[in-house]
């Protein structure tokens, strides 16, 4: 018996092995210009949703269109031209930034929420497990290059790190960038290791096994652990049902060798970060703002998820001060 467990952990160490080293090899493969430069998307053409829906102070537009889930909040009195791009993280979609969307909309700003292929109602392209960074920020440019003037750029966690690759491959010269619980400017195996998860072994073990970032929010406990306090506007039940599955490679992508940050960018940059957040801590998040010379406003009653925990609202709010400070138009 002893012996075959013990042929059993060789095998099973041999799998990660040889997993991980495929994984090192493909993301050595990508190039982030060949793939902003290829046509990306192959979502069915037209739209498979158009819904509109009018409140008193703004109208909300939500639709499907080649193959990629958008939600509009456009105010009917607008005290801006430019509008906000969402982007989502991990296990997310669109519909996370619902509150902030409303929020922003009552203060005058349009706001576009999209869908990753594979994320909400965004039908997958290519087998999750095979999306990468430069992957999604083709999707990222492509729903920029729609906007009719350079919009606010807006990301939360790894659509922080995925703005970061915006401002380093794509366009550093936006309006202003808004990093909210963003992925450390250098790696993020740093913050990894810094993470106190009873189960924590079982997570990588089983993430590694099946390359698969979805074990981190396996159940709702555990997507509470990482993601919400027990301020959140949402129970760990009702926010662990609208999460999906997510690549594992996208964590190792913003790492050396695949991923330096640039030096410098030139828009203004705000760092959101939330006081409770256990994912990206406030001591990485001042070394992020430090990096890019931005400004940072902590929510003292958030984790990770500012957009539905803690003071979301005065947090929003703030950002919108912060926003209209800059003299955008």
């Amino acid at each position: 018996m002893r012996r075959t467990i013990g042929r059993l952990l060789n095998l099973a160490g041999a799998y990660v092995t040889f997993e991980g080293a495929f994984a090192m090899l493909f993301l050595a493969s990508r190039d982030v210009h060949e793939t902003l430069a290829t046509q990306q998307n192959k979502g069915f053409p037209g739209h498979s949703l158009s819904k509109v829906i009018r409140y008193k102070h703004y109208t909300v537009t939500h639709e499907i269109e080649d193959g990629i889930e958008r939600v509009t909040y456009r105010p009917h009195e607008p005290k801006h031209e430019t509008p906000i791009v969402m982007q989502h993280g991990m296990w997310h979609g669109a519909w996370c930034w619902e509150r902030w969307q409303r929020i922003l909309a009552e203060q005058g700003w349009t706001s576009y929420a999209h869908s990753l292929p594979g994320h909400a109602l965004s039908p997958a392209q290519r087998p999750i497990p095979f999306c990468t960074l430069d992957y999604y920020l083709s999707f990222l440019k492509r729903e920029v290059d729609r906007c009719e003037r350079k919009p606010i750029l807006m990301g939360h966690s790894m659509g922080g790190a995925l703005t970061q690759w915006y401002l380093k491959y794509v366009d550093d010269a936006l309006p202003a960038a808004v990093l909210v619980g963003p992925w450390v400017f250098d790696a993020t195996f740093g913050t990894l290791l810094d993470l106190k998860l009873d189960d924590l072994p079982n997570i990588v073990l089983e993430s590694a096994l099946a390359w698969s970032a979805a074990p981190w929010v396996r159940t709702p406990e555990r997507a509470a652990n990482v993601l919400i306090s027990p301020n959140a506007a949402v129970t760990p039940e009702e926010l662990h049902a609208r999460l999906g599955p997510e690549s594992a490679l996208v964590l190792i992508q913003h790492n050396p060798p695949f991923w330096t940050p640039p030096e410098r960018v030139r828009c203004p940059v705000l760092l959101v970060a939330g006081a409770l957040d256990t994912v990206c801590p406030p001591k990485h998040m001042k070394r992020t703002a430090q990096h890019y010379g931005a400004e940072m406003i902590v929510d003292a009653g958030s984790a990770h998820n500012l957009m539905m925990d803690g003071d979301f609202e005065g947090t929003a709010l703030s950002i919108d001060a912060w926003l209209t400070a800059q003299n955008i138009p």
